[in-house]
Parts: structure tokens; sequence; C-alpha cells
């Protein structure tokens, strides 16, 4: 009886983990407050950028096709906008068990070689990417500094050309930022990510 119980148990906790795992941040929400470890060994968090009128989370990695091609792109976002008070921060939400070029000394290997321009930051026990809803990679949220709070404006792709060779492509992130610097509400607030499903280590 004692095991029936148990194991009802741990299904019932890995159901409910899995339905949090699927939950994800729509605009007007509050965007979670995080404090990750960056390639250089430092950690950071929203409070490391004071100056900031707003973020541009991506959940991204070293091995899905869909952030490899997003890559450049992603350092031109940072390059564009942190000056003007949105810098990119990313985040590899893949457990390293589970894709092992994804650890953090591949992160790092990675990040030197490609020389990013932004922090990249290692969630250890995906907690972040689970309060996020963070499915693929990449998975891009965009965040304004509010008086209530740092406030989800965006959540989706970061245009709709994920294999690269659209001439004429929307470009969905420039667009909604574009929007809140004019003190404008984005005309589009959520669209579908293209990528990778977020690597899990299975479940004992």
């Amino acid at each position: 009886m004692r095991n029936f119980i148990t194991a009802v148990t741990v299904f019932l906790f890995n159901m409910l983990l899995s339905q949090a795992q699927t939950t994800t941040l729509k605009a007007g929400e509050t965007a979670p407050e995080f404090k990750l470890k960056n390639v250089d060994g430092k950690e950071v968090s929203f409070e490391n950028f004071p100056k900031a009128k707003g973020f541009i989370v991506v959940f991204t990695c070293n091995t899905c096709p869909y952030a490899v091609a997003y890559e450049q792109r992603i350092i031109e976002l940072d390059k564009k906008f942190k000056s003007q008070g949105y810098p990119v921060i990313a985040i590899n939400p893949n457990d390293p068990e589970a894709s092992k070029a994804d650890s953090f000394d591949k992160m790092q290997e990675l990040a030197k070689d490609k020389k990013y321009p932004f922090p990249y930051l290692f969630d250890p026990g995906q907690k972040v990417t689970d309060q996020y809803g963070a499915k693929h990679t990449p998975h891009l949220f965009i965040i304004s500094k509010t008086a209530k709070g740092n406030v989800v404006e965006y959540v989706g792709a970061i245009d709709n050309d994920p294999e690269g060779t659209k001439t004429e492509k929307t470009k969905y992130a420039e667009d909604v930022i574009a929007s809140l610097k004019s003190n404008q509400k984005p005309a589009i607030t959520q669209t579908k990510e293209i990528g990778c499903t977020v690597k899990r280590k299975a479940k004992a």
C-alpha cells in the first residue's frame, strides 16, 4: 500500500510539474526575477542593468539548428538596442544531462568563440525556464520596466524567417521595441516560437 501511495504521489507531482512547464507567460504578466551564473562566472539579474528601459530575454542554446540560425540576429538585436535601453539577456534552458553539448563549459566556449556581447546564463534545474514557460529554442520574451515592476510585452519568435532565407521579413522583436520606445503598446504581443524543444533529463 505504501509503495502504491508513493507511486501515485510521484505521478501527481510529475503531472503538476509538467503542467507548470507548459504554461508560458503572456503579455501583461509580471516577468519573474532571476539571478543566474553568466559564462564569465558572475551572477546576472535585471538589477545589473539599472539604466535599462526593458529587456530582450531569449531562451537559446548551443545545439539547436534554429538557435544557431538565429545566433547572429540575436547578437544584432543586442548591438542595436542595448544602447537604446533594451539589452539582450540569453538563457540556456537545456539540461546538460539531456544535452551534453549544452553544458556550462560548452556555453563558455561558444560565447567566447562568437564574442557574445550579452550575458549567456546557465539555468540549473531549469527553474527560470519553467517560470517563464519557455518551450523552444529560441523563445523570446520582451519585457518593460514599469512602475509596477517588470512586465512582459511580447512572447514568441524573433521574426518570421527561421531559415534566414526571406528577403522580406516581419521583424517582430524590432517592431515591438519600436512601439515601446514610442510609448505605445505593441500591435502584436504573441507569436508562435519556432525551434527545438527544451531538452530535459529523463525523470526517475
